[in-house]
């Protein structure tokens, strides 16, 4: 099954409405998806409000867990937890910092920021990573990133070997701004093992890791 924690819609600069997306989904294979639409106070209650609606929408009739969330993306570093708070206040079960990726000119810190806020959830592809930023994911228990998503995915592999050093917990997600982005069955575990993650520590991602993040953000998945 299939648990996917970063895409997108056409409330940010996705293709397809939520619940389309959703409707992918499922049709995918998928256990769980969560929509996290490029946010920052301009449009954050605008986001969270209406995704809200379509996840609570899906899940009534379809056999999937859909979660309301957003992605800070190219916010003030220094910004990222008091929109994260805010965020979550509105209703964002997920928050996703959009990290210092090599093919975008993200703010040098926003790492740092979004690993030390007790309200991101996810950081999203970290970019060059560090054994300072690696550590202190380990640390706070914020999750670590690898991504399909073409450009942000160069840097999987020093995501990947750093992280392991410090013990981070790492996601698959796929970044997905279109259905056509969604994961089909094996592709995910293709992408862990592309980043130069062990089949072992990528099946320990399948079965530990998602499970985990669920926990930490109060879903419980095997209630719907």
């Amino acid at each position: 099954m299939i648990y996917d924690f970063h895409t997108h819609s056409f409330l940010s600069d996705g293709v397809n409405s939520p619940i389309e997306l959703i409707r992918f989904a499922v049709a995918n294979g998928y256990k769980c998806i969560a929509l996290t639409d490029h946010a920052s106070y301009s449009n954050l209650d605008y986001i969270v409000s209406r995704v809200k609606k379509d996840c609570e929408l899906a899940q009534r009739y379809w056999n999937i867990v859909a979660i309301p969330g957003v992605e800070l993306t190219n916010v003030p570093a220094r910004s990222i937890n008091e929109i994260a708070k805010a965020a979550k206040k509105m209703g964002a079960v997920i928050v996703v910092a959009h990290g210092e990726s090599i093919v975008e000119k993200v703010e040098p810190g926003t790492n740092l920021e979004a690993l030390r806020s007790e309200y991101v959830d996810i950081l999203a592809h970290p970019g060059i990573f560090t054994r300072e930023e690696a550590e202190l994911a380990a640390k706070n228990g914020v999750y670590v990133e690898l991504t399909s998503r073409a450009g942000h995915s160069l840097t999987n592999g020093i995501v990947a070997r750093i992280g392991r050093e410090a013990d981070v917990r790492f996601l698959i997600n796929s970044d997905a701004h279109g259905h056509q982005d969604l994961f089909n069955p094996d592709f995910q575990k293709k992408v862990g093992l592309g980043s130069g993650l062990q089949m072992e520590e990528v099946e320990r991602i399948f079965s530990e890791n998602f499970q985990s993040f669920l926990k930490k953000i109060g879903v419980n998945a095997d209630s719907w």
